[in-house]
């Protein structure tokens, strides 16, 4: 009967249900899912640029790699801070942020004449991404302490996180970098609507942002230059045109199921900037339309998982939980869609990242932060609905 020990105790293994874990098992798995998938990414795409750079064609492989070590460790770290820590010292995040945009304005490092980048040795820290996330932070702070006022009132609740803004897209546009001031704009249009801003004043500010961006775009000629070439890339293949014109061939190339992983053309060094702004056309040229779709699908799932956090939150009455999450998911959606859209010739090239997948260890750090944020809210609300049940207990 000895012999069979192993087998029983498989068998008993495979029959019994899992425990209720304390947290969300699905979104880890999605994280760590995306994660892995922008490693092997990362990894195709920069093999021909990095044996050219280092004369190492694992040079990017190996700081991705570190940068996604120093992600899960730092979200490690994260998932112990409770969510009250985050809304006390909400303004303090904010203010630091204001200052590494101003560092980064002093001694930053100058990439292709943008000044977004602080050197640290170890890796280039771009502030934009904490500010994105600093903003959202203190933003969900704000609409717990002063919600009535943002629903009743323009000047004494609307308009101040506005002007927060303002002040963060002044510093993030003397970079410049307008692509995060969209991101950010799009996340708190809709946070402002959520807590329930009133139509007349949300839609007088949507048409007041559109003008500004419109505005902005009009004054610097190489933004001009983007929108132009989106519109008609062909118009100047070699030119203004020639980024675009190299992503659509990729994804040309891919058909349905892709030339295979490595076999990309147009990452050996036809695309610029193939294994940051536009991995994902390297993605449809080797995985083609079948695996852009499981991509973009896992990263809905992320989206949506953050909405039903929030969700979750509001009906534990975690009102900065909940504001927090949905600005989470807003802002993967919103940048993915823009992303994906520059690569697809949907939309003007801005510049940002895949959430979780393009190469980058500001981006990649401070999303997974985000995501250690969602498992912590959503951690939160599950000990409160054990700790309530295990009242109902008692009483009965």
């Amino acid at each position: 009967m000895g012999r069979f020990k192993p087998i029983n105790s498989i068998h008993k293994w495979l029959r019994t249900s899992s425990p209720e874990a304390l947290f969300d098992r699905q979104l880890v798995w999605i994280a760590l899912g995306l994660m892995l998938i922008g490693l092997v990414m990362v990894t195709s795409a920069s093999f021909p640029i990095s044996s050219r750079l280092t004369d190492q064609p694992f040079h990017f492989m190996f700081r991705h790699a570190l940068f996604l070590l120093l992600a899960l460790i730092t979200s490690s770290v994260i998932l112990q801070i409770p969510m009250q820590r985050w809304s006390q010292y909400s303004s303090a995040l904010l203010s630091a942020s204001f200052v590494l945009l101003v560092v980064v304005l002093v001694i930053g490092k100058s990439v292709n004449g943008a000044s977004r980048w602080i050197p640290l040795g170890l890796f280039n820290l771009q502030p934009a991404e904490i500010a994105k996330l600093s903003l959202f932070i203190f933003m969900s702070g704000y609409l717990v302490r002063k919600q009535d006022e943002v629903r009743e009132t323009f000047f004494g609740g609307f308009i101040k996180p506005i002007l927060v803004f303002m002040a963060l897209a002044v510093l993030l546009l003397l970079q410049p970098d307008l692509g995060t001031v969209v991101v950010m704009l799009v996340t708190l249009f809709g946070m402002l609507f959520i807590a329930g801003a009133k139509l007349s004043q949300f839609l007088a500010l949507m048409v007041a942002g559109i003008m500004v961006i419109v505005g902005l775009i009009a004054a610097e000629p190489y933004r001009i230059r983007r929108v132009t070439s989106f519109l008609d890339p062909w118009d100047d293949p070699f030119g203004s045109g020639y980024q675009l014109t190299q992503s659509l061939m990729a994804f040309g190339r891919g058909e349905w199921f892709g030339q295979g992983l490595g076999n990309s053309i147009q990452k050996l060094e036809y695309l610029p900037e193939a294994h940051t702004d536009f991995v994902f056309a390297v993605v449809g040229e080797e995985l083609g339309f079948v695996g852009v779709v499981l991509i973009l699908m896992l990263i809905f799932s992320l989206v949506l998982k953050a909405a039903f956090i929030g969700k979750k939150a509001f009906e534990h009455d975690h009102q900065f939980g909940g504001y927090l999450a949905l600005s989470i998911g807003i802002w993967f959606a919103f940048q993915t869609l823009v992303n994906v859209g520059a690569a697809a010739g949907m939309v003007p090239t801005k510049g940002l990242t895949l959430p979780l997948i393009s190469y980058g260890g500001s981006s990649l750090i401070v999303m997974s932060v985000a995501v250690s944020i969602l498992l912590r809210i959503d951690h939160e609300c599950r000990v409160e609905r054990v700790r309530q049940l295990e009242e109902m207990t008692d009483e009965e």
